[in-house]
């Protein structure tokens, strides 16, 4: 079974979006296609989408399904003559909050993300450059700054991990690669220790290690399940051994992982907006 959602917004739609992806991952058996629909902010564009939206559930035979972050009343009532099951967050929360709060909100379009000048925006945009900098250990004389610092053999999700934090909270996300030199020697790389404070590890299970070495390497000593296996052992009983907070990523999302690694260094305090 396939339902088509359609996220639209007067701005980005980036806050819908994330929204229904929570919403919908309730119903692991229906298989969802998303469409984001961003900027319609007139009435010019919302005939278009009503246009699409009844095309689709004349093709298909269902509704589908809405979800819209429109400001701008008059615009969302003409989205809403669509053949379509909609659901309105900010008619579900802002009204709510208006009555107890007692006051009428703003209604500006794009207010979430409208703040290019602002300091958070500026702090953001420069973690995103020093994750970048600093990724993989290719950079380290400005380690001192890093908000944390991740630890993990290759391939176990330090990467993606640094610049979602960076983009979504603003954190100056280092990482550095352990490597079987590190093993040998059984101690930390020399330019790291002096941070072991701002250190957490990922590490991660063997086998879904050397699957993803084989999709970069195939066929080659890096992913060869023996060398992930050792590789795994030894990175965990260094961490270990320094005291150095890890998680395995083997099951975890991004998201998890980023909300895990905020708690344990106590960043909680950093926030994208």
């Amino acid at each position: 079974m396939e339902r088509t959602v359609f996220i639209i917004s007067d701005g980005t739609g980036i806050t819908a979006e994330t929204f229904s992806h929570s919403v919908l991952s309730q119903f692991e058996s229906v298989s969802f296609k998303q469409v984001r629909v961003p900027f319609v902010d007139s009435v010019d564009k919302a005939d278009a989408v009503v246009q699409r939206i009844n095309r689709c559930a004349a093709e298909q035979g269902f509704q589908p399904i809405v979800f819209t972050t429109l400001v701008s009343q008059e615009v969302l009532l003409r989205v809403k003559l669509a053949n379509a099951l909609f659901l309105d967050l900010f008619g579900a929360f802002v009204e709510p909050l208006e009555l107890n709060l007692g006051m009428k909100s703003s209604h500006s379009i794009g207010k979430s993300h409208n703040a290019a000048s602002s300091t958070q925006y500026r702090n953001r945009i420069e973690a995103i450059n020093f994750s970048l900098a600093h990724d993989d250990g290719q950079f380290i004389s400005g380690l001192a700054q890093a908000d944390v610092i991740l630890v993990g053999v290759s391939r176990c999700g330090k990467t993606p991990t640094s610049l979602y934090l960076a983009m979504q909270y603003g954190v100056k996300a280092a990482n550095f690669p352990l490597i079987p030199e590190d093993f040998e020697r059984g101690a930390l790389p020399s330019t790291i220790a002096p941070y072991k404070h701002k250190l957490f590890g990922l590490t991660i299970q063997p086998e879904r290690l050397t699957e993803v070495r084989h999709e970069r390497r195939p066929d080659s000593k890096y992913a060869a399940i023996e060398q992930c296996r050792y590789e795994v052992a030894e990175a965990e009983r260094l961490m270990r051994r320094d005291g150095i907070p890890m998680l395995s990523t083997t099951t975890k999302s991004i998201e998890e992982i980023s909300t895990t690694v905020l708690h344990e260094v106590g960043l909680d305090k950093h926030s994208a907006f």
